[in-house]
């Protein structure tokens, strides 16, 4: 792989760091600023809105950007935004730090998805993008328990200092190594918006919602349902969480090289077997090593749909796709969001707590019955172009 996609994982190790590390230090921020944890969770749900809402808007400023000064600049506001949570003297500033290191969020991943897809042969792109995504998945192995062990150790002000430093590494990565794209002609917004109005994009949007929704229907309650189900200790679910993020980037990478040779087949794969796991965890969260089995594949599976989601979109929104890759990235937050509102709706309503696993199984089913869609209209569309082609074809014959 270039040098230049190393460049954007440690970029992506970053972002994933500090968006997934504050539930791991919500109790000492609560704490300092003598807040309930309830209300220092605004810290995550903000970032979440300012991933979703900013996503468009910074990708949109950035049409009239050089894709790699556009980087460089997203990477230069993660900086400035951590460095303000790490400093603040109030929570309000806190909450502001985060919102503004979230507008890099979407903007980074789908702009960098892009340039990674083009740093490389066409059938490699899928693992282009899967190789920057990995610094996301690593984040979760590797960031977030050291970020979260420093927040205990030390403080939470020392966490958001370490990933500070990090993203200014990945300020000079991306102005380094990164190469120079073309220079944009003129306003891409049109082309930019109507790549959105295409079906097939709005599919494949709906299927990243759907599909990595599941996953977090179910682990957004696994440490609650692990402890008082399964019979895990605390710190047992430390470790559980760790798995899972070494099942996301297996599945990450998985995904990415199967998608290049198969894009669809593997999505299919992904959608269904992640379905199914989640299916079977409603009844292996009785036992520790089922939970322990499920809970890897789940992060597996569930990452592996990651790559052919993003390039899906991309593909599908050719000539205009910027726009369509960042706000993609948009919905896997929502996503994330929904799947954790489904997820407290069914424990609250009684339904105990293995409840979200079978509620998340719903989703990724539904986005694979959606991908069987996108496939038919494709198949379709394909058909008539072949057919428009036949019967045009005997009055080209006429005419010479």
């Amino acid at each position: 792989m270039p040098l230049a996609l190393w460049a954007l994982a440690i970029g992506a190790f970053g972002i994933g760091t500090t968006e997934f590390v504050v539930t791991g230090v919500l109790p000492g921020v609560a704490t300092e600023f003598a807040v309930s944890v309830p209300a220092a969770g605004y810290l995550a749900t903000g970032y979440a809105m300012g991933v979703f809402l900013g996503a468009p808007l910074t990708t949109i400023i950035g049409t009239r950007i050089e894709r790699k000064r556009m980087l460089t600049a997203l990477m230069v506001l993660f900086v400035v935004g951590n460095l303000l949570t790490a400093v603040a003297p109030t929570f309000a500033l806190v909450l502001l730090g985060r919102v503004l290191s979230s507008l890099t969020h979407g903007a980074f991943f789908g702009i960098g998805a892009v340039v990674a897809a083009d740093l490389v042969a066409p059938n490699r792109r899928a693992s282009a993008i899967a190789f920057m995504f990995s610094g996301l998945t690593l984040a979760n192995v590797v960031g977030v328990p050291a970020g979260t062990l420093l927040g205990q150790h030390i403080s939470w002000r020392a966490t958001f200092g370490v990933i500070t430093v990090l993203g200014v590494l990945g300020v000079i990565g991306v102005a380094t190594l990164v190469p120079r794209g073309p220079k944009p002609q003129g306003t891409r917004v049109r082309p930019e918006l109507a790549a959105l109005t295409d079906p097939q994009v709005l599919l494949a949007m709906a299927m990243t919602v759907l599909g990595f929704g599941g996953v977090f229907v179910s682990i957004t309650y696994v440490a609650p349902m692990m402890v008082e189900v399964a019979g895990f200790s605390g710190s047992g679910v430390t470790w559980l969480l760790m798995l899972f993020g070494v099942g996301m980037v297996v599945g990450n990478s998985l995904g990415g090289r199967f998608a290049d040779n198969a894009l669809m087949p593997m999505l299919y794969t992904a959608l269904a077997a992640l379905a199914v796991v989640l299916f079977a965890f409603t009844w292996g969260a009785h036992s520790k090593i089922a939970s322990a089995v499920c809970i890897f594949l789940i992060g597996g599976f569930g990452f592996a749909s990651v790559p052919p989601l993003q390039k899906q979109v991309m593909d599908k929104a050719a000539g205009a796709p910027t726009l369509a890759s960042a706000m993609n990235i948009g919905f896997f937050n929502l996503g994330n969001a929904i799947g954790a509102w489904l997820g407290g709706f069914v424990i609250a309503h009684g339904l105990g707590l293995t409840a979200p696993n079978w509620a998340g199984a719903l989703l990724p089913a539904g986005a694979l019955l959606l991908a069987v869609l996108s496939a038919a209209l494709d198949r379709h569309r394909r058909d008539t172009d072949r057919a428009d082609t036949l019967t045009a074809r005997p009055a080209e014959m006429t005419t010479v």
